[in-house]
C-alpha cells in the first residue's frame, strides 16, 4: 500500500487482558499522531484469580472490543469509512485473546475492503515512546521490559534491531509478580509490591543483583526471586507466622530491598550498554517502565553520564492499542512492510522477536 499524507491507521491489541483500540494519523514528514485511544483493564475480573484466566480474558475482550472502538471514532469525531488500514496485534500473546482483536481487524477490514496489518506486541512496546511528547530520535539504546520479556537492543530505525542483552531465566516483570506473590500480595503483584515498598527501606536486607558484574548484558532475576523466598520464611520462621502476617514494617522493607535490586540491576545494564554502543539516547518501554523508582534512577544515572533518556507516557506502558497502530503506522511509513489485503487473521502466540529484524 502507498502510503499518503493522512492515513488513518486502526490498531487493536488484546494479547493478554487488556483490549486496547486506538486511531492513528500519518503526516507528511513527521511521526504519525495518536488522534484517539481507549482501554479497558481486566485486572479486576482476574484478581478473584490471582491471574490470568485465559478463557475469561477472550471472552471479555468479545465484550469490550466493539464500543471501544466505537470510543475512539467518536473520540477522534471520524467515521469508521474512513479508516485506511486495519492493524492488529498478532503476537506473542494468548491464543484466544489474539484472534479476538485479529478477527475483529480482518473482518472490518474485509467489510471496507481495507488492508490490514499484524504486529509484533514487543515491537509496538518498542515504538511506544514515539508517542509521548518528548519522542526519540533514531539510533537509540532501548531497553524493553515487558511481562516476561526484558532485553536490551540497539535500535537504528524502524525494523532494524539488533539484540544486545537478554533475560536468561525470569524477566523483571516476573521477578515483580513472584516476589509479590512470596510476600502475600494480591494480583497484579508487580504494581502491590512497588506500593508497598514506598513504605519501607532499600537497604534494610542484602539481596543479590544477579548477572550485575558479569561483563555482558545478560539479565537473570530467578536467583533474585529464590533468595526473597528464603528471606520471607526466614523471617517468618523466626516470627513463628505465616509470610503474609509479618508485620508491616518487615514486608514493606523486603518489598524496598527487592524493588531497589531489580532497579540496580536493570540501571546498571541499560548504561553499560549505552557506553559499549557509544549512543546517547535510552528508550525504556513496557510495563516494568512506569516504576516510580526505576525512572527516577534512571534520570539520575542518565543526567550523570550525559544520556538522554525517553519513555512512554506512564499511561500507555501498559498494553494498549495506541502502540499497535503507532508501530504499524510507523511500519508502513518507513516501507518497511506492506499491509495485506489477505484476511485469515492467523495469529502467532509464540512468535520469535527474530522475525521483526532483531540481529
Amino acid at each position: 500500500m502507498l502510503m499518503k499524507n493522512g492515513t488513518l491507521v486502526l490498531g487493536f491489541e488484546s494479547s493478554c487482558d487488556e483490549t486496547g483500540v486506538a486511531l492513528v494519523e500519518t503526516r507528511a514528514g513527521q511521526l504519525p499522531v495518536l488522534l484517539a485511544h481507549a482501554l479497558h483493564s481486566q485486572v479486576e475480573m482476574h484478581s478473584a484469580y490471582g491471574g490470568v484466566v485465559p478463557e475469561l480474558a477472550s471472552r471479555d475482550h468479545i465484550r469490550r472490543v466493539l464500543p471501544l472502538t466505537k470510543q475512539v471514532l467518536a473520540d477522534a469525531r471520524r467515521d469508521l469509512a474512513e479508516v485506511d488500514v486495519l492493524a492488529f496485534t498478532r503476537g506473542p500473546g494468548l491464543a484466544g485473546a489474539l484472534l479476538v482483536g485479529s478477527g475483529v481487524a480482518c473482518a472490518l477490514a474485509a467489510a471496507l475492503g481495507r488492508p490490514v496489518l499484524g504486529v509484533h506486541h514487543l515491537e509496538g512496546h518498542l515504538l511506544s515512546p514515539f508517542l509521548s511528547r518528548d519522542p526519540p530520535q533514531f539510533p537509540f539504546v532501548a531497553l524493553l521490559v515487558s511481562g516476561g520479556h526484558t532485553q536490551l537492543m540497539q535500535v537504528d530505525g524502524v525494523g532494524r534491531y539488533s539484540l544486545l542483552g537478554e533475560t536468561i531465566d525470569d524477566a523483571a516483570g516476573e521477578a515483580f509478580d513472584k516476589s509479590a506473590k512470596l510476600l502475600g500480595l494480591a494480583y497484579p503483584g508487580g504494581p502491590a509490591l512497588a506500593r508497598l515498598a514506598e513504605q519501607g527501606d532499600p537497604s534494610a536486607f542484602n539481596l543479590p543483583r544477579p548477572l550485575l558484574k558479569s561483563g555482558d548484558l545478560d539479565f537473570s532475576f530467578a536467583g533474585l526471586k529464590t533468595a526473597v523466598m528464603m528471606q520471607a520464611k526466614k523471617l517468618a520462621l523466626g516470627a513463628s507466622c505465616a509470610v503474609e502476617a509479618l508485620p508491616a514494617k518487615v514486608l514493606s522493607d523486603l518489598a524496598a530491598a527487592t524493588q531497589a535490586a531489580i532497579v540496580d540491576v536493570l540501571v546498571k545494564k541499560a548504561l553499560t550498554a549505552v557506553s559499549q554502543t557509544g549512543l546517547t539516547r535510552l528508550v525504556v518501554a513496557g510495563g516494568v517502565g512506569a516504576n516510580r523508582v526505576l525512572r527516577e534512577h534512571l534520570d539520575a544515572a542518565c543526567a550523570a553520564a550525559r544520556v538522554r533518556v525517553h519513555y512512554p507516557e506512564l499511561q500507555l506502558c501498559t498494553d494498549n492499542g495506541a502502540m499497535i497502530a503507532m508501530a504499524a503506522a510507523m511500519r508502513l511509513q518507513s516501507g518497511q512492510q506492506a499491509a495485506s489485503l489477505e484476511y485469515a487473521f492467523d495469529v502467532k502466540p509464540r512468535w520469535p522477536l527474530e522475525d521483526i529484524g532483531i540481529s
